[in-house]
């Protein structure tokens, strides 16, 4: 089939969890024998070599340049509320991806149009019910969350009423809207049978009831090798995009919640945060501790993960995956996770991974691993036997033929 392909980010390199989703169902989808263009919202640190190396693989790659702002973001926020439109949509509808998709469709003859997340699918549905292509376009959206139940469960996190407020209203104008959305197109893949399930919950007996596969978001295992396993190992490592508000304020709750019971019984214990636009509060708190170390966005974490005792994911709101744990995993890294960090992942607690929700279980939690370093290098073992049986892309991905018959 020929596929055009709408994405909001250039997915290479496959450094965070939306990318390596893109990234994987591609090469799949052209492994496959079909016909990928590519068309993605371009920024401003997007390396042209990255938009080349995707050259290599997809029939054709285009870009549309995304610039944000303050003012605009503002102006995007009021038209939010005087049209009921959920902001995180209207903030991404952009005229010049609406323009080229229209000449993508003018030049060119496609089979099906593929939207990779809640933020692309107003271009998809927009340009199928344009009646500019000859025939009848397929439409597919590739869901790696129920995004309404993000502000909602940051809503319930939040201890500012205003904030909790917004939070709350825009979680239920995302509902309606992702609730509707879903039912036009032709197939719904989700990455979680958990988010399919809080879909199916806030539709109505008419609503969201495809039976289109779960397909979950799988690596690379045999491009990643494991980390040598370090017996005197001190660090204590988080790594994620820290502008993604569940990120900022799972490591916020860790630092402030956890840390402080973590350093008492372990002083010797270094924590590390890897990942772009870290909060102020850590950014400070590294000044006056020699025990915490916030490094920013690092191309290649390996210095740090090689003396990581425990990888941790403190998160307590998101949705879908986070892979991050399958990124440790295949690192080869023991793993502690709050419930809602480790949603979606077939995980066993004890097993594989740690799962702890309070500050003094999570203390504990890391301590262990910490402490017990034979513990530590079994639960990390059955993490990478975890990846290699379920997510490995190669294998996993053969879902896609019942979407995308070969």
């Amino acid at each position: 089939m020929r596929i055009l392909f709408l994405s909001q980010l250039v997915p290479f390199p496959p450094d965070a969890g939306p990318k390596i989703r893109i990234y994987y169902t591609i090469r799949y989808l052209v492994e496959a024998g079909h016909q990928v263009t590519l068309l993605a919202f371009k920024r401003e640190d997007d390396d042209q070599a990255n938009i080349d190396h995707l050259k290599e693989i997809c029939h054709a790659v285009h870009s549309v340049q995304l610039r944000r702002s303050r003012v605009r973001d503002v102006k995007d926020l009021v038209q939010s509320f005087l049209s009921n439109r959920p902001f995180l949509i209207s903030r991404d509808d952009f005229a010049g991806m609406h323009q080229k998709i229209e000449n993508l469709l003018a030049q060119n003859s496609y089979d099906a149009i593929h939207a990779d997340q809640l933020w692309m699918a107003q271009y998809a549905l927009a340009a199928r019910n344009a009646g500019t292509t000859n025939g009848r376009l397929m439409t597919v959206l590739d869901q790696h969350n129920s995004v309404f139940l993000i502000p909602l469960r940051l809503s319930m996190g939040s201890s500012n009423p205003l904030k909790r407020a917004l939070l709350a209203e825009e979680s239920r104008r995302l509902a309606d809207y992702e609730r509707e959305t879903c039912q036009q197109f032709d197939h719904v893949v989700w990455v979680t049978a958990e988010d399919q399930r809080a879909m199916k919950k806030i539709s109505n007996k008419n609503g969201y009831l495809r039976d289109d596969p779960i397909i979950p978001i799988c690596v690379d295992p045999e491009a990643r090798n494991e980390i040598s396993f370090n017996n005197a190992a001190k660090r204590v490592t988080f790594l994620g995009g820290l502008h993604w508000p569940p990120n900022s304020e799972g490591i916020r709750w860790f630092y402030h919640e956890v840390w402080a019971i973590v350093q008492k019984k372990a002083p010797d214990s270094t924590l590390t945060v890897i990942g772009k636009h870290p909060p102020s509060s850590l950014v400070k708190a590294q000044r006056n501790n020699q025990n915490i170390e916030v490094s920013g966005y690092s191309a290649d974490p390996n210095r740090y993960l090689e003396e990581t005792a425990a990888f941790i994911v403190p998160l307590h709101a998101g949705g879908g995956m986070r892979v991050k744990i399958v990124d440790a995993w295949s690192w080869g890294l023991p793993v502690v996770s709050t419930a809602v960090g480790a949603e979606g992942i077939n995980s066993k607690d004890g097993d594989d991974i740690l799962i702890a929700d309070s500050p003094e279980e999570f203390a504990d939690a890391v301590l262990m691993l910490l402490q017990d370093r034979e513990y530590a290098r079994i639960l990390a073992k059955a993490g990478r036997k975890s990846v290699e049986l379920n997510y490995d892309w190669r294998q996993v991905y053969k879902l896609w033929d019942q979407v995308y018959p070969r």
